[in-house]
């Protein structure tokens, strides 16, 4: 019996049994102690710095409550020293982000968002206007700041996940000051919501809370 051709909806069918997990981006650099000191400067946890006798060192470091990691070493990768960019860091707050990274040592730009629809990372410093995004939009506000070889990162600021960008099995929040910010916007909107109702206290304001989170968090339209 002959093989045929798996179709689109098997295919799709197939994927989505096996997960595809990104665990670590390599980025080229000059100096692996130098560029181990940077990032534990700036509080990225140290998973790994394994050596072997062919010369081969790899080092493993994980941004604070990211799931994926950055890997650089010795014989690790052909790219030559700085030739990484564009590399996303995405944060719930960009100012205090932007703010920590500085106090840390990082040399880190102001932050700044596209002056114009379809502006990108590539495009800048053209395209970019100063400050925050209007109304501080998700998705819209960004900074930058370069490694010791200059691999270049891009921080973004996300607060409301577009639909279908997040597994909707799950709600979860990497880290404490991600789900710091959920609180806060959700307590802001709750007052609006309240404001709305005449002021008067809301008793089911957890469940309000909640679902106003959820929806946030998975890009579904949010409670009023």
């Amino acid at each position: 019996m002959g093989t045929m051709p798996a179709t689109g909806t098997e295919t799709t069918a197939a994927t989505k049994e096996a997960d595809l997990k990104l665990e670590a981006v390599v980025i080229p650099v000059s100096d692996v102690d130098r560029s181990k000191k940077f990032y534990q400067d700036l509080g990225w946890r140290l998973d790994a710095d394994f050596s072997f006798e062919n010369g081969f060192r790899v080092v493993q470091v994980t941004p604070p409550g990211s799931p994926a990691s950055i890997q650089f070493g010795t014989r690790i990768t052909h790219q030559r020293p700085g030739a990484a960019e564009g590399v996303y860091l995405v944060v719930s707050d960009i100012v205090a982000a932007r703010d920590r990274l500085a106090a840390l040592g990082a040399e880190v730009g102001d932050v700044f968002h596209p002056e114009a629809p379809g502006a990108q990372f590539g495009q800048v410093p053209d395209g970019r206007a100063g400050g925050l995004a209007t109304d501080r939009a998700s998705y819209g506000s960004f900074a930058t700041f370069h490694d010791p070889d200059g691999n270049a990162y891009l921080i973004q600021e996300v607060t409301t996940r577009l639909p279908g960008r997040v597994d909707t099995g799950a709600t979860n929040y990497a880290s404490l000051n991600d789900l710091v910010g959920a609180l806060k916007r959700a307590a802001a909107a709750h007052g609006e919501h309240e404001a709305r109702n005449g002021g008067a206290y809301d008793e089911n304001w957890p469940q309000w809370y909640a679902a106003y989170m959820i929806a946030e968090h998975h890009g579904d339209e949010l409670p009023q």
